[in-house]
């Protein structure tokens, strides 16, 4: 079996050295809330590691290729840098890495040019993108006109979900469900994955028919308990969902003191089939995004 994980996050080493400071400079609030901020009990909320730190705890975990995700940035400026940078990191590892890109919306034309550069480079998705905390209106014309040339282009599309039944915790940002159906109907020649088991909609056998709605894992064990995979596979099939861890977020802050994905892929192997496991930890992500 072939382990893929579809959701990781990676920064330049500009930002790695000191990512309160960079937010500061680049104006990302947001990104600094999330992922600069330590838990109650002193510890980071995630790590940051360097490239070959995360080939090193791929090794450790056994997953073969990983998925670089961009951020959804609020300065388009910043998406740039980051697609750049995944772009040398794919051309360094094109056996282990490939990389999706980000935009922002609110960057009008710039934007669209930006889809179709990385696409040239070798880009082959977007994402992780979330217009909710992008500030950028849902029926933006621009959001739009990007989701339609991800499908003209075969590039799918990672969208931020939040679990609408999630507790509060810093940086929180709504994201209503019925965006994401209605992205899907709207733009059928699109391939949508929602992270974070797309906020519960993983869950609700009435999406099943919709056959362009993927899910990923990513961030799992802080959300849910391991029975959640059960749940997905039994709602809309194991051939919808994408193993993503969300590294380097630490998974199990009260049990590892590093990222936790080998604990990931031992939960998700005791709830799964071998089969199971052979489509959702890997297999539909080698078929969508062409890693085969």
């Amino acid at each position: 079996m072939s382990l893929i994980d579809a959701h990781v996050h990676l920064y330049s080493p500009e930002i790695n050295r000191d990512p309160t400071d960079w937010a500061a400079v680049r104006e990302e609030n947001h990104w600094a809330t999330l992922c600069t901020r330590k838990r109650k009990d002193g510890k980071p909320v995630q790590l940051f590691p360097s490239i070959d730190e995360l080939l090193k705890g791929m090794d450790a975990a056994g997953i073969e290729r990983s998925l670089l995700l961009g951020w959804y940035w609020e300065k388009q400026v910043n998406c740039v840098a980051q697609n750049r940078f995944y772009a040398e990191c794919v051309r360094a590892h094109p056996d282990r890495l490939a990389a999706f890109a980000t935009v922002q919306p609110a960057a009008g034309v710039a934007a669209l040019e930006e889809v179709r550069r990385v696409h040239d480079e070798g880009l082959i998705g977007l994402g992780e993108l979330s217009p909710h905390s992008q500030h950028v209106e849902w029926n933006d014309p621009t959001w739009h006109a990007i989701m339609a040339l991800a499908g003209e282009l075969k590039m799918p599309v990672n969208l931020h979900v939040t679990d609408p039944r999630s507790k509060a915790f810093p940086g929180r940002v709504e994201t209503p469900e019925a965006d994401f159906i209605g992205l899907a109907r709207e733009f059928p020649a699109t391939t949508f994955i929602l992270a974070h088991w797309g906020g519960g909609l993983a869950f609700n056998s009435e999406n099943r028919p919709l056959k362009n709605l993927y899910y990923d894992s990513a961030a799992s064990p802080l959300m849910y308990g391991p029975e959640v995979w059960r749940r997905a596979v039994d709602a809309v099939g194991a051939d919808k969902i994408l193993f993503g861890s969300d590294n380097p977020l630490r998974l199990y802050p009260k049990k590892e003191t590093g990222t936790g994905v080998q604990e990931l892929v031992r939960e998700a192997m005791a709830v799964l089939s071998a089969k199971e496991q052979e489509v959702a930890l890997g297999g539909n992500a080698a078929r969508l995004l062409g890693l085969r």
